[in-house]
């Protein structure tokens, strides 16, 4: 082999070593790269605050008794106008009061015995409802309904269709910010990892914001909800 052939193998030689260098350099730092990508770390954020409700739904539910249907018809409409009218002289709109069609029982005409020695052969109820923004108003009324017993009207409750309702529906205008809030504090959670960990807090690879959930504060204040939402975000992490 020439003198010439000998440098020119050597030349190519050294080419393909550097070159195989240069690659396995670049494949190293782009494997590094890689692994530093994959190193996450996951933190929920929690925004809760306190809110009045903004609408109640408040049923107020009677009952009557006779032996004539036509009479009890006439004694239901009675009772129904007192309590509209006890409402609207407490300042409840009436625009906000509403009734429905009594419920009618007939004992004698019931499925079953038992009944032959009842007092009164048809029994009503009926359910006058407030459905108002003015939570506050109908509050103070709800603690003066019992003055109605004085006209002679009997006020049933317990049932599960006698139950007030506290409604907030302005979610949507404080959305925002608290999950701004809760974003906030997952990356005030993250930064602390990360800084505990002796690393860095990169972006954000995924986010889940969680539910609202809408919630009485306690069993005694149902017109004061709880609002409550849980963030879900992973960050990457590097050295």
């Amino acid at each position: 082999m020439s003198t010439d052939n000998k440098q020119g193998a050597l030349i190519l030689g050294a080419a393909i070593v550097l070159g195989l260098s240069f690659l396995g350099f670049i494949l190293g730092t782009s494997a590094l790269k890689i692994k530093n990508l994959e190193r996450t770390v996951s933190v929920k954020g929690l925004s809760e605050r306190e809110f009045p409700a903004d609408i109640v739904i408040w049923p107020i539910q009677f009952t009557d008794a006779g032996n004539s249907l036509e009479g009890l018809y006439d004694t239901v409409d009675k009772s129904t106008g007192k309590i509209v009218a006890f409402l609207e002289s407490k300042g409840i709109d009436k625009a906000d009061i509403s009734s429905a069609i009594p419920s009618i029982t007939d004992k004698s005409a019931q499925q079953y015995g038992g009944q032959d020695n009842a007092a009164f052969r048809y029994t009503a109820i009926q359910t006058v409802t407030v459905y108002s923004k003015n939570v506050d108003a109908v509050r103070k009324v709800m603690g003066e309904i019992s003055d109605l017993g004085k006209e002679g009207i009997v006020i049933t409750g317990g049932g599960y269709e006698a139950l007030t309702e506290y409604l907030f529906t302005r979610l949507n205008e404080i959305k925002p910010e608290m999950i701004e809030e809760a974003t906030r504090n997952a990356r005030e959670t993250a930064e602390k990892f990360a800084t505990d960990s002796q690393s860095s807090l990169g972006k954000i690879k995924q986010a889940n914001q969680g539910q609202f959930s809408i919630e009485a504060r306690d069993a005694n204040n149902p017109h004061i909800k709880t609002i409550r939402v849980v963030s879900t975000v992973e960050y990457y992490l590097s050295d």
